[in-house]
This record gives structure tokens, C-alpha cells and sequence, in this order.
């Protein structure tokens, strides 16, 4: 189970939502009603994430992030707000989850004796091979 060091999920009072017109076909419908939502979330600034987890949250949401450390989520993929507002909301949750898990750090190790002894008989059988490969010299000069 990996090691979690804030809050299952960030409060609303954090989270700006607009709902704005969703783009492509739609029939009428898509003119008239603003049924895609526009989801900001100011990470750099949060008070209920920990330094640690902001770092990774701003890693991982990558592109969705602009220079302000401010994280934008847009949703169309459905027909009514309530929709689109709760895929923006677990796309939110499911960040800050993954930004929640601390990495489990690597131990550096050496390879063992018999490892680099098996990497050299490797070497070894493949130099031979190619050596068989090469034509014969003819040393009768």
C-alpha cells in the first residue's frame, strides 16, 4: 500500500468551474446551452496540498498546467453540466491522487559476482562465433 501525506481531496471552495459552450456537432442544442465545463485549480497556492504533492501534481498534469502554476480541466465528453462538472471533478481527484503517492525510492546495487561472470561467458561464446565467421587466412606465404 504506498504511503499517502495529504487529504483524500481538495476542497471546493479551491476550484473555480465555468461552463462554457461545447464545440463540435451537436444540433441545436449546442448553440443554446453551455453544457461543457472549464475546470481551474491553483496548485501552486492550495493550502490543503503539501509542498511535496504540489511538485507532483504540477509534474504530472504536464501541458495542463500554464506558467501560473494553475491547472485547467476541460470537459465536453457528455450532454449536461452535472456530467461534464463530475468527469472534470474525478479527473481533478484521480490527479491528485496519483500526486498523493509518495515514489518508492531505488536502492542503487552492484551486480553480483556470478552475473558478471555469466555477462562475460556471453561475450565470450558471441566473440567466438563472429571469429568463426571471418573467412580462413591463408598463412602459407
Amino acid at each position: 500500500m504506498p504511503y499517502h501525506d495529504t487529504p483524500a481531496s481538495v476542497p471546493e471552495s479551491e476550484i473555480r468551474m465555468e461552463f462554457v459552450r461545447a464545440q463540435g456537432p451537436g444540433g441545436q442544442n449546442v448553440n443554446k446551452v453551455s453544457t461543457a465545463v472549464h475546470l481551474t485549480f491553483d496548485v501552486t497556492s492550495s493550502p490543503s496540498l503539501t509542498e511535496p504533492v504540489k511538485k507532483r501534481l504540477l509534474r504530472l498534469a504536464g501541458r495542463r498546467v500554464d506558467s501560473q502554476g494553475i491547472l485547467h480541466i476541460q470537459a465536453s465528453s457528455f450532454r449536461t453540466q452535472r456530467l461534464n462538472r463530475d468527469d472534470a471533478m474525478a479527473r481533478l481527484n484521480e490527479l491528485v491522487e496519483k500526486a498523493r503517492i509518495v515514489p518508492k525510492r531505488r536502492i542503487k546495487t552492484k551486480p553480483t559476482a556470478a552475473s558478471r561472470e555469466k555477462t562475460l561467458q556471453g561475450k565470450k561464446i558471441t566473440s567466438r562465433i563472429k571469429q568463426l565467421r571471418k573467412p580462413v587466412r591463408n598463412t602459407d606465404d
